[in-house]
């Protein structure tokens, strides 16, 4: 499955959220019974990559999709370097609450790639909207080593699942600073 150029908001009249997969069904079921939900509420924003051409029923595969929603964190949940600065009430930061690969499209990079538009889309929002962090609930061990090499960090509190936090000033660096060529997207070929 070939992808297409630029992440869109989902639409369910033109993407297939139906036949989703990406292995785990957690993942699956959100993309296939909630995200659009979520966006209709407005509790969370769901942008996907489309196949660049349409499927057997006239609609666009997704290739990949990630998820946004505003939440908060305490002060106390984050290293004492961060949260010496912070004010004692809830800190805002963004929740990427998912980021999912189809299992067609595995292994040739699409995860980074999905990673830094995300962390892209967020910087954009930031500008508008001011948060701490991006923060991320990792569904297990696999995802955890994924944000992990990204700079991604361990908060404090405890949690169901592992939570990390990476702040928006290293978000900043990492876009303005020069340093993107470090991450540019793999070759996105077949």
């Amino acid at each position: 499955m070939k992808w297409s150029d630029t992440f869109v908001q989902l639409d369910k009249q033109l993407h297939d959220r139906a036949s989703f997969n990406c292995g785990e069904p957690e993942l699956d079921s959100y993309m296939q019974k909630y995200a659009f939900r979520q966006m209709r509420v407005g509790v969370g924003h769901t942008l996907v990559l489309p196949a660049v051409e349409a499927n057997s029923i006239g609609m666009k595969d997704i290739c990949a999709f990630f998820t946004v929603a505003p939440s908060f964190l305490r002060r106390n949940d984050l290293p004492s370097m961060n949260a010496k600065k912070l004010p004692q009430y809830p800190v805002p930061v963004f929740l990427l609450a998912q980021l999912a690969v189809h299992t067609e499209c595995q292994g040739r990079g699409l995860g980074k790639i999905t990673l830094i538009r995300a962390l892209e889309h967020l910087l954009r929002v930031q500008s508008v909207l001011p948060a701490y962090a991006i923060i991320v609930d990792c569904l297990n061990d696999s995802a955890e080593h994924f944000y992990m090499q990204f700079g991604f960090r361990k908060l404090t509190g405890s949690y169901k699942r592992t939570r990390l936090f990476l702040p928006m000033n290293t978000v900043d660096q990492l876009f303005n600073k020069g340093l993107k060529s470090i991450l540019e997207p793999v070759n996105r070929s077949s």
